[in-house]
């Protein structure tokens, strides 16, 4: 088992629906159950903030689930495909949307000290579907890895 927490970046392409690119900074955390020292089910949570199309408290929130695979040393590469939800929100009552979305990608973890690693980076191709429109998005993260 293991679980992470840290921060998380969202380059949130919103062009397909308001014409602008937007940077999102927020958490992420998730928990991972191993079924072998390489292969586990892994479970994503994610919450981004910033201004999209003038509008300040605007957040993406993502919750996915999926497989990952690892290689386990004191450098460990990993990759995932995760398949879920988003929810995204303009804000002080404006409008919002929930629907697919999916995330494919993976990284490095470093161990530190027994049971914690440090997750040097983890980048993701986050794909969402808000307001009848896909949008392809980077997010990039990186925090705290505990291992049990």
């Amino acid at each position: 088992m293991e679980v992470f927490g840290g921060y998380s970046y969202v380059r949130f392409n919103a062009n397909d629906f308001l014409g602008l690119h937007s940077n999102l900074n927020g958490w992420e955390v998730s928990g991972e159950y191993k079924f072998a020292d390489w292969i586990g089910g892994r479970a994503d949570f994610s919450g981004d903030y910033g201004t999209v199309g003038g509008v300040s408290s605007s957040g993406l929130y993502t919750f996915l689930f999926g497989p990952q695979v690892s290689f386990p040393a004191r450098v460990s590469p990993f990759a995932h495909v995760l398949l879920g939800g988003a929810h995204f929100d303009f804000g002080h009552g404006g409008p919002s949307d929930t629907d697919f979305a999916s995330a494919i990608g993976g990284g490095f973890d470093a161990k530190v000290a027994h049971g914690i690693s440090w997750r040097i980076i983890q980048g993701d191709w986050l794909h969402t579907s808000f307001f009848g429109n896909g949008q392809n998005n980077a997010r990039i993260s990186t925090g705290i890895v505990f291992r049990f």
